[in-house]
C-alpha cells in the first residue's frame, strides 16, 4: 500500500473515536487535554498518511499515533493520571475483588503498574482492542501483548487478595 487512504482513516476514526478519546483520558488523566491529543493525531496522521506502510492494520497505525501523543501531552503535563470511572477499573481487574475498592484505590493501584501494562490494560478494556491492534499500536509482538496483560491482571490480582509473591 502506497499510503493510507484518507477515506479509510476518516472511517476508523467516526467508528472509533468514543474509545480513542477513553483511551487518551485514561493515558492522559484530563478529558479536555486528551480531547485535543485525539484531533492532533488525526491531524497528523492525515499529514504522514504516506509514511503508512501496510506493515500492520490501518487500525494499529492510527492507535500507535494516538498513544504516542497522549504519552507526549501526559509527560507535557506530568499528570498524576487519574484514569476512568468504577465500572472500567471493575472490568480491568477481572475479579470481584475489585467490588471491595474504592475508584480512588483501584485508580492508584493502576497508576502503581508500569507504563507498558497499564496502557495494554487501557487499549484492551477502554478501546477492545483484540492482541493484533494492540501490538501493532504499541509496537510489540501480540504475544508480549497477551503475557504483559496476564501480569497486569496477576499484579492487580495479588493486591487486592493481600497475596504477596
Amino acid at each position: 500500500m502506497a499510503e493510507a487512504d484518507l477515506t479509510e482513516i476518516e472511517a476508523i476514526y467516526r467508528r472509533r473515536l468514543a474509545e480513542l478519546r477513553r483511551v487518551a483520558t485514561a493515558i492522559i488523566g484530563s478529558r479536555e487535554p486528551a480531547l485535543d491529543a485525539v484531533q492532533d493525531a488525526f491531524a497528523l496522521a492525515v499529514h504522514r498518511r504516506a509514511q503508512f506502510r501496510g506493515e500492520g492494520s490501518l487500525e494499529g497505525w492510527l492507535w500507535q499515533i494516538v498513544v504516542h501523543r497522549a504519552r507526549d501531552v501526559a509527560s507535557g503535563l506530568h499528570s498524576s493520571r487519574t484514569v476512568g470511572t468504577e465500572e472500567a477499573y471493575g472490568a480491568t481487574i477481572g475479579t470481584d475483588d475489585a467490588a471491595d475498592f474504592g475508584v480512588d484505590e483501584v485508580q492508584s493501584l493502576v497508576r502503581e503498574l508500569p507504563e507498558r501494562q497499564r496502557l495494554v490494560l487501557f487499549l484492551h478494556y477502554y478501546a477492545d482492542l483484540d492482541y493484533a491492534t494492540i501490538a501493532d499500536a504499541l509496537e510489540i509482538s501480540s504475544g508480549t501483548v497477551g503475557a504483559t496483560l496476564n501480569q497486569a491482571r496477576a499484579s492487580l490480582r495479588r493486591v487486592m487478595t493481600g497475596v504477596t509473591s
